[in-house]
């Protein structure tokens, strides 16, 4: 989840989904707030412990730090000097996810169409928005953390894209690799602040309109492709606060087009390479998280 949540246009709500732990963590997210008061308040440690399922929230954030922490570099670092590679493995892993969490509907209607619909249409008008770029103050460290967690616990929707747009990826990144405290702090306290205030929202969603909501996630992921399409023509730049020149709007062309812009080498070949690594990924994760399932349940039958 961690490294997923670095990249703009992949979420790590996806990867929680696909592995099996998504209804798990909000479910443990959501009962924070109710045993703060009916457990911590009165001294009962050990309660609270179990009920917001302790264990599995330490060892589940222990990997998305470190994974953030030890991959922030280096995917900075693909995504700067392999675009094409890198995105095409994405693009393979969401466009698998995309199947996976909509043979998730229970029951398949034409009506499903209409949330489907809304979906793509809201990812794709996200997608396309320009990039803008927020003075990096403690105010909007705090903000960004509550609308990227918000985001990133939401299978399809990616939270370091919504930081993208609104300026703040890069500065985060900066905060994360130079352990700027103060910012990594605030932004820390955002999420949480975003985490716990929506968290509920979505348990109560999929509880009583659970095949609307995956056909309104499978829509953003749908509508996302084009985000995360390998080959892209820039439209527009901007200036960053380092004076280099940053992408401000892109639309997808093809690889032909692409290689007479630019006078690069497409990769056609090794593009299809790592969008099918990218897709037999989610099918290996699908597969680990059903056996884990199963074992689970196994466990508790007897």
């Amino acid at each position: 989840m961690g490294a997923a949540d670095i990249v703009p246009g992949v979420s790590g709500g996806t990867i929680a989904f696909i592995t099996g732990v998504y209804f798990r963590l909000l479910e443990a997210i959501s009962a924070a707030p109710g045993a703060f008061f009916r457990h911590l308040l009165k001294g009962q440690l050990s309660g609270f412990w179990r009920a917001i399922d302790g264990n599995f929230l330490v060892t589940l954030l222990a990997g998305i730090l470190t994974s953030v922490v030890s991959l922030a570099s280096l995917i900075t670092w693909l995504l700067a000097e392999h675009t094409v590679l890198i995105w095409s493995f994405f693009f393979g892993l969401i466009l698998a996810s995309v199947g996976h969490i909509g043979l998730q509907v229970r029951r398949f209607s034409p009506a499903l169409l209409i949330p489907l619909v809304v979906g793509i249409a809201v990812a794709w008008w996200v997608t396309t928005l320009p990039a803008s770029e927020l003075a990096p103050t403690g105010l909007t460290f705090l903000g960004a953390g509550a609308l990227a967690i918000c985001a990133m616990i939401l299978p399809g929707v990616s939270g370091s894209f919504l930081l993208l747009i609104i300026g703040m990826y890069e500065p985060i990144l900066v905060a994360i690799k130079d352990f700027q405290v103060v910012h990594l702090g605030l932004f820390l306290v955002g999420c949480v602040a975003g985490l716990l205030s929506a968290a509920k929202l979505i348990t109560l969603a999929f509880r009583h309109f659970h095949d609307t909501v995956l056909a309104v996630l499978t829509g953003f992921m749908l509508g996302a492709l084009t985000k995360v399409w390998p080959w892209q023509e820039t439209l527009t730049w901007r200036t960053n606060s380092a004076g280099e020149q940053v992408p401000v709007s892109q639309m997808p062309v093809s690889p032909e087009t692409w290689t007479a812009l630019y006078q690069q080498d497409a990769q056609v070949f090794l593009a299809v390479a790592m969008a099918f690594s990218g897709f037999a990924l989610v099918v290996i994760l699908d597969m680990v998280g059903r056996r884990s399932h199963n074992i689970s349940s196994g466990s508790i039958t007897k």
